[in-house]
């Protein structure tokens, strides 16, 4: 990545660093029934458990930074979600969740598309990995699984394997409220992030769609 986009990507996550700082942090704790001390919060995200530092707001991992889209994630779930938001438990297609349509074409482009070819006549791995991920199976598609998100919040990875008739076909589905605990920017980054911590999960080399 060059080096002038690193550090843009790095300017970004600082400057949100300094906003999770102003937040109240007795709040997040409530509205996401998040488990707290005095030096950290904890979050659940993609069945990984991360921490952020209450003193200096850096979120970590087993002591590791984690890439650009996790970071964000987390802190615009803290900064954008509504006063009160509650899933749905309705998961739809990317085209109808709220506000997310003037970016369908890049996630269609740039996630959908990668999903289809990394796991083309690997669906045993991607099996494995939604199990890992915390995955519940579902009928539809040769995988299936609803994923969390986030303890409060679901998403579902459906995949159908290339034959010789059909190239593999995949989609996503998403919790219609979703933008109610997210800027709508933030679902491709969720969506990006699970083809990322499903390879990881898979023993693939990490698929770093983004910055990760």
């Amino acid at each position: 990545m060059p080096e002038n986009r690193q550090s843009n990507y790095d300017q970004v996550i600082e400057n949100w660093r300094l906003k999770f700082l102003e937040m109240d942090q007795e709040e997040l704790i409530r509205k996401f029934q998040l488990e707290a001390d005095e030096e950290f919060l904890y979050i659940i995200y993609f069945s990984k458990r991360f921490r952020i530092d209450r003193k200096n707001g850096f979120i970590t991992e087993d002591g590791k930074s984690p890439g650009f889209d996790t970071v964000m994630n987390i802190y615009n779930t803290f900064y954008y979600s509504a006063a009160h938001p509650v899933a749905s438990g309705n998961l739809v297609a990317f085209r109808q969740v709220k506000r997310v349509y003037p970016f369908e074409a890049a996630y269609r482009r740039t996630i959908i598309f990668r999903l289809q070819e990394l796991f083309a006549g690997k669906t045993e791995e991607l099996r494995k990995a939604c199990e890992a991920l915390g995955g519940t199976l579902l009928p539809q598609g040769d995988v299936g699984y609803v994923l969390p998100v986030f303890p409060f919040l679901n998403i579902a990875v459906l995949f159908w394997d290339k034959d010789e008739e059909f190239e593999a076909q995949a989609n996503m589905l998403f919790d219609s409220e979703i933008t109610e605990f997210m800027h709508e920017e933030n679902v491709v980054c969720v969506a990006a992030d699970a083809v990322y911590y499903l390879t990881l999960a898979a023993g693939m080399t990490p698929e770093k769609i983004y910055a990760q």
